[in-house]
């Protein structure tokens, strides 16, 4: 090798390095196909969408599509997937526990798309995956009676941003539409809506260290929760916040809730670390069903004033 070539190859190859490092910055999707894809911010793992397709032989584990958010390190999950306490719970999710539909022979059926009995959700195809300075994921997920009809269809987004104090901003819409005559969701606080389930670490070892901070009372003490029919003043709120210790550090969770998605809502809050809201509609040809939610997502705490903030800054989208 000439001496005038070991100078042109050191230059392409820095070229090449240049080039790798731009194309980590900012937001990236990665996809191992068929299973999951990772979004990554210059290269960290943020976040992970997990859609592997029901397999009957594998259900537990398969049978809905979900979101899960990674701790700061960018290695380990901050939310909750299939096993632990209640597998059902699975880090971003929505659903609810008592649908009513038509089965392929017209008939009636009770179906459930939280735990997944009688029905499952089912990945059907990536409509939008775009990243850059935000990232912006539509999906397009059938949820289905067992017999394998598609009872309806949703169309969930999410968008992912930083916020400038560094806390990861993620944005919930769906749209629910049906083909059948009337599709009825319904459950309960604790089985039903738009839910945030934390690491099956607090379920196992830091319940009692995790907090509530809510728009009337403010911030409880630790291990204390508050949930409808019990406590009545756990409707119709706009916005609640929850903390807790995942891998021996604090998050904290703001879930926001706009005035525009069904109501009344009723909220549920568990010391384990799941929370949220549900409510009660009817889905038909001619009335879709339309939601949008916010979470805003850091390591550390807030005030019930940031909380409340945070909130007027959403209701203004």
């Amino acid at each position: 090798m000439t001496p005038r070539i070991l100078p042109l190859l050191a230059s392409v190859a820095f070229i090449f390095s240049s080039f790798s490092a731009f194309a980590e910055k900012g937001f990236q999707w990665k996809d191992e196909a068929g299973k999951h894809v990772d979004l990554l911010k210059d290269g960290k793992k943020v976040a992970r969408y997990v859609y592997e397709r029901m397999d009957p032989k594998d259900r537990e584990r398969t049978y809905k599509p979900f979101h899960h958010v990674y701790q700061d390190n960018g290695k380990d999950f901050l939310t909750k997937g299939p096993g632990g306490r209640y597998t059902h719970h699975r880090g971003i999710y929505f659903g609810f526990s008592k649908c009513s539909a038509q089965n392929k022979d017209g008939k009636q059926v009770r179906v459930d798309t939280w735990h997944c009995k009688g029905g499952y959700q089912t990945h059907e195809k990536f409509l939008t995956q775009e990243g850059g300075g935000k990232a912006v994921q539509k999906v397009e997920i059938a949820w289905r009676v067992d017999d394998g009809t598609v009872f309806a269809t949703e169309h969930r987004q999410l968008t992912f941003s930083h916020r400038e104090d560094g806390s990861l901003q993620v944005d919930f819409e769906s749209k629910l539409t049906t083909t059948q005559d009337k599709v009825g969701l319904d459950g309960d606080p604790q089985h039903a809506g738009f839910q945030f389930r934390a690491s099956n670490e607090v379920a196992a070892s830091t319940a009692k260290q995790t907090y509530y901070v809510r728009p009337k009372d403010g911030k409880d003490g630790e291990g204390k929760t508050k949930n409808w029919p019990g406590n009545k003043d756990m409707k119709d709120l706009l916005w609640k916040g929850q903390s807790v210790v995942v891998g021996a550090k604090r998050y904290f969770t703001v879930y926001l809730d706009h005035p525009k998605n069904p109501k009344p809502s009723f909220y549920s809050e568990r010391d384990y670390g799941r929370f949220g809201s549900y409510f009660k509609t009817e889905v038909t040809p001619d009335k879709p069903l339309s939601i949008r939610y916010r979470l805003v997502i850091k390591q550390g705490e807030r005030t019930p004033q940031e909380c409340g903030a945070l909130s007027k800054e959403f209701l203004k989208k």
